[in-house]
Order: structure tokens, then C-alpha cells, then sequence
């Protein structure tokens, strides 16, 4: 079982920017091995993909939702077992509570897009940008 603590969240102004950071940790645990993600959840929304990186037996490729592609910009870091999200030209409607999520790969093309895919959470960090 993989342990996933962000931290980074807060309150900014629209155009404005953040960085939110996803400490992964576990007994038995290789980080770049693992899929790593960025979901996002709005009150009375369901949750929804944000940003995903492959490990690095995929070439650690990454993807993007339509919305965020431009501006967002995911990155880790394998040997300090931590998963960035660089968020500029923040808007109001990236308010959400943004959580990172893992999930273990062992074959080719494995990535983390949908929640069915996920097998560990982070508790989650609030990012609010006021208009």
C-alpha cells in the first residue's frame, strides 16, 4: 500500500499560480514503477482527471485534460519519491479540491486517467482562485 501527503494548496488570484507536491511513501514501494496522477473534485461534481505521468519503464509520457493543457504541467521527481503540478494562469473554475493518486504498473502503456484506475489516494488539497 502506497501513502500519498500533499501539500501545496491554497487560496490565489485568477492568473496567479501554484504548486502542489504528492510525498509518496511505503513499505514495500518502488516510486517509478508506479503511474502518478493530479484529479480534481468540485462540490456537487464528480471527480475528474487532471494530469497523469507514466513511470519510467513507459517513458514516463504524460497527459492532460482539454482544460488545463498549457498551463499545467506535471512532474516528479524518483529519487525524492514526490510528484509535482505546476498550475499557472490559474482560473476560478480550477477551484476544486485536487488529489494525487497512484497506481501500480507492470506492463506497457499503464497510465493513471480514470478513477477505476487508481489504487491509492492522497487526502486531498483545497486550491481556490477568487475572480
Amino acid at each position: 500500500q502506497v501513502q500519498l501527503v500533499e501539500s501545496g494548496g491554497g487560496l490565489v488570484q485568477a492568473g496567479g499560480s501554484l504548486r502542489l507536491s504528492c510525498a509518496a511513501s511505503g513499505r514495500t514501494f518502488s516510486f517509478s514503477s508506479y503511474a502518478m496522477g493530479w484529479f480534481r473534485q468540485s462540490p456537487g461534481k464528480e471527480r475528474e482527471f487532471v494530469a497523469g505521468m507514466r513511470n519510467r519503464w513507459n517513458g514516463g509520457w504524460t497527459d492532460y485534460a482539454d482544460s488545463v493543457k498549457g498551463r499545467f504541467t506535471i512532474s516528479r521527481d524518483n529519487i525524492k519519491n514526490t510528484l509535482y503540478l505546476q498550475m499557472n494562469s490559474l482560473k476560478p473554475e480550477d477551484t476544486a479540491v485536487y488529489y494525487c493518486a497512484a497506481r501500480s504498473c507492470s506492463g506497457y502503456g499503464c497510465s493513471v486517467s480514470r478513477v477505476p484506475d487508481v489504487d491509492s489516494w492522497g487526502q486531498g488539497s483545497q486550491v481556490t482562485v477568487s475572480s
